[in-house]
């Protein structure tokens, strides 16, 4: 079996695009959750969010090509031109047919069916820009990257919420380890911090309203959580085929070595009950990587911050590891410090068991101070630990049901 290697990293984050300063954030507890600044959110009962720092369009895309490009795809292509850089590859050599990219999304172009209506109504139909659909749909992120770099071979976007950049990074493994090819860009993006975006998950009344004080408000696991935080930004890796990266001697941050995914079949938004199908892709996926619960030393998990996800979540990694394994597992939710990058979480958190693997470092769950009967594992509370790291899970659950876990290894 070919295997798979992380060998580049890019953010565009609420925690920053320099990896470095994003891992001693990530370790160091500190939380990327303010008010949001986009637009006037008063009249929304959440009034915060994780939105990105130290990201300036003007560094990458020209006015015009600003003009012509979605939040979203603008996000993705800073994120892969980071990751491209990181890994020292030179696309402009050798065969680009060995070489794809595979980016999701949860949501695509929300701002830009936001502005795109308003003139509609504003202006008529007359004054649509050429650019709305391309603008809008899921899969121009990953033809936008692959134009950027030269990836002539698979390219494509899964669509499956917030498990979306975990099916990429599967998809991408896949991809490598049948031999179609060398390379792949990988991971997922999402900019939804806005007026639509913000008022629709408020009606479903999923998120925090703790506005008062925005840092605490993602609180994973503690018996007080009240909702998620949303968040923006982008992840991807570069995923290398092992000996291809050995032969231009590249820095290799760990091997993704497992995948599994399921379907909850269930309700449209919450988990199955007793969190079965979550349970049944943490299996599959530590089969196909060859590990064992025993094995498992860090899971990086879904951890929301809402009622149903973090109890059902819990249950679920009990289910998969057994009582004795999942207790002497160490588990953090990320989310804590970012919010939830929906489409893009799972490409940050992948990113998050990347350096945790090769910092040797189990990051911490912030914000939490009172323990939840139905949460009991040991969630890493508010400072990171210093321990032996050899195996790692991210889990990822969408809505719709979608579950998905990775499985990474130090090498």
């Amino acid at each position: 079996m070919r295997r798979a290697v992380v060998t580049g990293i890019g953010l565009v984050s609420p925690l920053g695009s320099d990896p470095a300063k994003f891992w001693d954030r990530i370790a160091g507890g500190v939380s990327g959750v303010r008010s949001i600044q986009q637009f006037d959110a008063a009249r929304y009962t959440c009034q915060i969010a994780g939105e990105v720092i130290e990201y300036d369009p003007n560094d990458f895309f020209s006015s015009k090509e600003q003009r012509r490009t979605e939040p979203h795809s603008q996000f993705a292509i800073a994120a892969a031109r980071y990751a491209v850089q990181d890994a020292g590859l030179d696309t402009g050599s050798g065969d680009p047919y060995r070489r794809g990219c595979v980016v999701g999304t949860g949501i695509g172009g929300l701002q830009t069916l936001e502005r795109q209506y308003q003139i509609l109504v504003d202006q008529g139909p007359e004054r649509h820009s050429p650019f709305m659909i391309p603008q809008m749909i899921c899969n121009m992120s990953a033809g936008l990257i692959a134009i950027d770099h030269n990836l002539k071979g698979p390219n494509f976007a899964p669509v499956s919420a917030c498990s979306s950049a975990a099916h990429s990074i599967g998809e991408a493994l896949r991809l490598i380890q049948r031999d179609d090819v060398d390379i792949m860009a990988c991971g997922g993006t999402e900019a939804a911090v806005c007026p639509l975006g913000v008022g629709g998950f408020c009606a479903m009344r999923a998120m925090s309203t703790r506005n008062d004080a925005p840092q605490e408000a993602s609180r994973p696991f503690d018996a007080d959580r009240d909702g998620f935080v949303m968040g923006e930004g982008a992840a991807i890796l570069i995923l290398e085929e092992l000996e291809h990266a050995r032969k231009r001697d590249a820095r290799i941050y760990c091997e993704v070595v497992g995948f599994g995914m399921t379907c909850d079949a269930a309700h449209m938004t919450a988990p199955s009950e007793g969190g079965e199908g979550a349970a049944r892709a943490i299996t599959n996926a530590m089969a196909d990587g060859g590990v064992t619960s025993a094995d498992i030393d860090y899971i990086n998990a879904h951890g929301t911050s809402t009622s149903l996800n973090d109890k059902g979540e819990t249950a679920a990694i009990k289910r998969a590891l057994g009582e004795h394994d999942a207790r002497r597992t160490m588990i953090s939710s990320s989310k804590s410090m970012t919010g939830h990058l929906l489409g893009a979480a799972a490409g940050v958190e992948a990113i998050v068991c990347a350096l945790a693997l090769t910092h040797q470092v189990a990051p911490p769950t912030i914000n939490y101070q009172t323990p939840d009967p139905e949460c009991d594992l040991d969630y890493v509370p508010n400072t990171a630990r210093e321990t032996r790291l050899d195996v790692c899970i991210n889990t990822s659950n969408g809505f719709g049901g979608h579950n998905a876990a990775l499985v990474l290894k130090k090498i």
